[in-house]
């Protein structure tokens, strides 16, 4: 399976634990000739984190897509008008942005990008990175497995034993997934054994 020669928004939240496996998925998407547009949440634009210091991911996704990250909201919102984007990945998605995409909160680059490319009736692919998904986020995920145009990228728990509501995407299924969604198709099965 393979995506090729589209226009993407990569959009990046806070679960830093998973950037250098999602920049993996992000170099893959540009091997394919696809076009990737980086977009950052407020706290992935200016968190260090003990995975790394915030300018050195900003750096490195421009160098790797040779665009500026959209690190504004202002920025973000010309997506909707634009009709730029084929699609639209947020890698990692947090439990914090899955919430605020469920109750249609826009106080973010990612969210207010995904708000106007929601609108042009286009998919939007979640790749979860979140630790209270079979807790407080569950019912989020519900909501947004049922609503039009939202995508999920496979996922499994992480950490049973330690984290036992934790659950992240299986990101090496990231492509597949954008593949089927761009055929407004969800690649199953969606929960997948622990990885």
């Amino acid at each position: 399976m393979t995506v090729s020669n589209k226009n993407i928004g990569f959009a990046f939240t806070g679960s830093f634990c998973t950037y250098e496996t999602v920049f993996l998925e992000l170099e893959k998407l540009i091997r394919e000739n696809n076009n990737l547009y980086p977009i950052f949440s407020e706290r992935s634009q200016s968190i260090d984190s003990r995975f790394g210091k915030a300018a050195d991911f900003l750096q490195r996704a421009k160098t790797s897509t040779g665009r500026d990250p959209i690190t504004t909201i202002v920025e973000a919102e010309k997506f909707g008008p634009s009709n730029l984007l084929d699609v639209m990945l947020i890698a990692p998605c947090t439990g914090n942005t899955l919430a605020k995409l469920t109750y249609g909160i826009t106080d973010s680059p990612v969210l207010m990008a995904a708000k106007g490319h929601l609108r042009n009736g286009k998919p939007v692919v979640l790749a979860i990175a979140t630790n209270d998904a079979l807790g407080a986020n569950m019912k989020n995920i519900g909501i947004l497995m049922n609503t039009k145009n939202i995508f999920f990228v496979p996922f499994s728990q992480d950490n049973y034993m330690g984290k036992p509501y934790s659950m992240v995407a299986h990101f090496d299924l990231v492509m597949p997934t954008i593949e089927k969604a761009l055929e407004g198709k969800q690649l199953q099965p969606i929960i997948l054994c622990p990885q």
